[in-house]
């Protein structure tokens, strides 16, 4: 995603189980990489990690979006 991915909005690069499709290749985002997970962010599941970070993406969106 060019241009960053927006709040609420799933990324392209996930397949349909929620894995990357660019893991380990050379156009990996740096920002993906540079992402170190954290309980606060992922929580212990799955569902719980989508609740947090839809939560987080929610809460640090720009006004007016």
């Amino acid at each position: 995603m060019p241009d960053g991915k927006p709040a609420g909005v799933r990324c392209v690069n996930l397949d349909a189980a929620s894995m990357c499709l660019l893991w380990g290749k050379p156009d990996y985002p740096a920002v993906c990489a540079a992402f170190k997970p954290q309980r606060w962010v992922c929580g212990e599941t799955a569902s719980e990690a989508m609740r947090l970070i839809a939560d987080l993406e929610t809460r640090t969106r720009p006004d007016g979006l």
